[in-house]
């Protein structure tokens, strides 16, 4: 009795490994057929959100993100956040909104903007934009806190034609 027991436990143990690598491999390999540039998949998603990756190290700087989505064919809504650690006497964010094609080897700017906020620990800014379709469109920020820096970058949204 106890042996069986036994092999009924390690053959569910087996059971539950096979089925969590293969589940693992699958999606690892989906991943991949994924096409990138400049560090941004291209998808048919319908927002997109990035974090930032620290540039400089510092104590006045917390978090920064870059936001895009597809409102309708033909018009997205982009901008950003950049947030500091305390109240900076100046804390900024450049929004850069990009386009690519499928086959292009690096993003084109479209619209650039920026916002500073003083005495601040936030600044947050946005547009909706018309654009035209058949393009891929992307976020990059800049963020900065009173000299920290960090910058952020969507994935790369497809944007239908109106």
């Amino acid at each position: 009795m106890q042996k069986r027991a036994i092999s009924t436990i390690c053959a569910i143990s087996m059971l539950i490994c096979l089925l969590l690598s293969t589940s693992t491999g699958m999606s690892a390999e989906a991943s991949d057929n994924r096409s990138m540039l400049d560090g941004s998949y291209l998808t048919n998603e319908t927002e997109s959100t990035g974090t930032d990756i620290k540039i400089t190290r510092g104590e006045n700087l917390q978090v920064g993100y870059s936001k895009i989505r597809k409102v309708k064919a033909g018009v997205i809504y982009a901008g950003g956040t950049t947030i500091g650690q305390h109240t900076c006497k100046s804390i900024q964010i450049t929004v850069s909104v990009e386009r690519a094609k499928w086959e292009d080897e690096e993003w084109e700017v479209v619209e650039v903007w920026h916002k500073e906020n003083t005495d601040a620990d936030l600044v947050s800014t946005s547009k909706k934009l018309e654009v035209e379709g058949g393009w891929y469109y992307r976020v990059v920020c800049i963020h900065s806190a009173d000299g920290d820096m960090s910058s952020s970058a969507t994935d790369g949204l497809y944007v239908e034609e109106p």
